[in-house]
């Protein structure tokens, strides 16, 4: 498994490229903007992008969704359904592209990669974070230190302390890979971040 880390669009979004490189396969996690650029790295690495995934709808992590669906027009576009049936809003723009559904508890195979499905509002409705191996892709959910907003229409905080909870408390450590900002581990934020904190208590 590898991974790489863009930041693409007009605030520089993180996008991850997750590779399985036995079977040469990739997944674009949150392409917010630039969909050519992502979509050259991954193939000078040799990968065949096979799913996008999206954790949450708003423009920053959906931005260059339809120029990826122009190049890969059979390649799914993964959205959690409680996002996806906002989009169209100014909050939520459309990005121009069907999306399948995905929700808690589903899993999706990347070739000998397993991805599993939290769903985890309240920066929005229906904000997911993305669990595959030892890696936590957490979108606006969770940051370094820090959390999403949820002064935006559809966020809660009553919602977000309850998922932040929820991830303070998944067993061992993950490295965590948010839409914005730098790395961490769960281990770090349990630690450190005074909402996580919250949260837990």
């Amino acid at each position: 498994m590898k991974i790489r880390v863009l930041q693409v669009g007009p605030i520089g979004t993180n996008c991850y490229l997750l590779e399985d490189e036995t079977t040469n396969s990739a997944a674009i996690v949150d392409p917010g903007g630039e969909g050519k650029r992502i979509l050259d790295l991954v193939q000078s690495d040799g990968m065949d992008v096979k799913l996008i995934l999206l954790t949450h709808a708003h423009f920053d992590h959906t931005g260059g969704v339809a120029e990826l669906h122009k190049a890969l027009p059979d390649v799914p576009v993964y959205l959690h359904p409680a996002d996806a049936e906002l989009l169209g809003s100014q909050v939520f723009p459309a990005i121009g592209v069907p999306t399948v559904p995905y929700d808690e508890g589903d899993t999706l195979k990347l070739g000998s990669l397993t991805i599993s499905v939290l769903h985890t509002p309240g920066h929005t409705p229906g904000g997911v974070c993305l669990k595959v191996g030892n890696a936590l892709f957490t979108g606006d959910t969770l940051f370094q230190g820090s959390m999403g907003r949820t002064d935006f229409a559809g966020g809660s905080y009553e919602q977000i302390m309850a998922s932040l909870k929820r991830l303070a408390a998944l067993p061992g450590d993950y490295h965590v890979l948010p839409g914005h900002m730098g790395t961490s581990t769960l281990e770090a934020e349990r630690k450190s971040n005074y909402y996580m904190q919250e949260a837990m208590g």
